[in-house]
């Protein structure tokens, strides 16, 4: 039973002191990097750093929590270990963004049959180990299983219009008991911050509708219809493109899903589409003018919102010591 909620995706820490004052990063001849964000400056705060040791952990703590939740309610539950069957990808580490691997891999979202064989091999056969004693339950009982665990499901009212929902642990049943009790209060949850994490996740929507992203993506357009795509109308429809395309090929499939004719096909139309889309940008630095324009607009919403960011990071700073 799966559900998907709705976090914010700030990423905060301390305010970015310029290195010239009035300096933009479109102006700047530093070469930018993701990781340098100031926005991003922010993040490892509010929501610290965690590797995959530390996550693995804490669902493990929370695991046993929530089988102590369970009994209390009356049902059986044997915590379960999340990290099984993981695989490490072959590509980690790998610099994806050359023209020699995007001709092999398009945008990545496709494999060729060996690599999904090879990722089965090397992966466990994940097992829930809750899943006989589940089929044990009449349905009423597994409705009230359900729900104890995950907590009830959200009206239609309660739902977004992309199907997503607010999430509050306290409506999440045991599973929001547990993990909230094993990662403590989330800064990013507290009502007094709701509406800077609103207006951050604006910020990033509206972006891509600001003057200068048009008119990159004007440019990107250009090039694109000169290369045969004259479809496109901005640089993200290209990647939409083959979702909807890889979407619609298993949705139109049987049961068995499309065949490996179908799969090459695909992939084959992925890698055209994506080498386009790589040589376009590469030639025009769309990515790093891109860069430019989110570090610009970043650095002025902190101007703009300077003290309701050191507030937040404050709070943060409270909880996680």
């Amino acid at each position: 039973m799966s559900r998907r909620t709705v976090f914010p995706s700030l990423a905060l820490a301390v305010v970015l002191s310029l290195a010239v004052a009035g300096c933009s990063a479109a102006d700047s001849d530093k070469e930018l990097k993701p990781e340098d964000s100031p926005l991003q400056k922010y993040t490892s705060v509010i929501y610290g750093d965690q590797d995959q040791e530390d996550w693995n952990k804490q669902q493990l703590e929370s695991e046993e929590l929530v089988a102590v939740c369970m009994a209390d309610e009356g049902f059986e539950y044997i915590p379960v270990d999340q990290s099984q069957g993981q695989v490490i990808s072959s590509d980690e580490g790998v610099d994806t963004n050359t023209e020699e691997w995007v001709a092999s891999h398009g945008y990545g979202m496709s494999q060729t049959p060996e690599e999904i064989e090879e990722m089965n091999e090397g992966a466990e056969e994940w097992v829930d180990p809750n899943q006989p004693y589940v089929e044990s339950l009449s349905e009423g009982e597994m409705t009230a299983y359900y729900e104890v665990l995950y907590g009830v499901t959200p009206t239609d009212e309660e739902m977004n219009e992309d199907g997503s929902y607010e999430y509050n642990w306290e409506n999440a049943g045991c599973q929001g008991a547990a993990q909230h009790e094993v990662q403590g209060e989330n800064v990013y949850e507290q009502e007094e911050h709701k509406a800077l994490f609103d207006s951050i996740n604006d910020m990033y929507m509206t972006m891509q509708d600001s003057p200068e992203t048009k008119k990159l993506d004007a440019e990107w357009v250009t090039c694109m219809a000169d290369a045969g795509y004259p479809d496109y109308k901005a640089k993200q429809d290209a990647v939409q493109d083959v979702i909807d395309k890889s979407n619609a090929l298993w949705e139109e499939g049987s049961e068995t899903g499309p065949t490996d004719e179908q799969l090459a096909d695909a992939r084959e139309y992925e890698i055209e589409i994506a080498l386009a889309d790589f040589k376009c940008a590469d030639g025009m630095d769309y990515n790093d003018k891109l860069l430019a324009i989110q570090f610009d607009i970043e650095e002025q919403f902190i101007t703009d919102n300077k003290a309701e960011l050191d507030a937040v990071v404050a709070d943060a700073e409270k909880l996680n010591n």
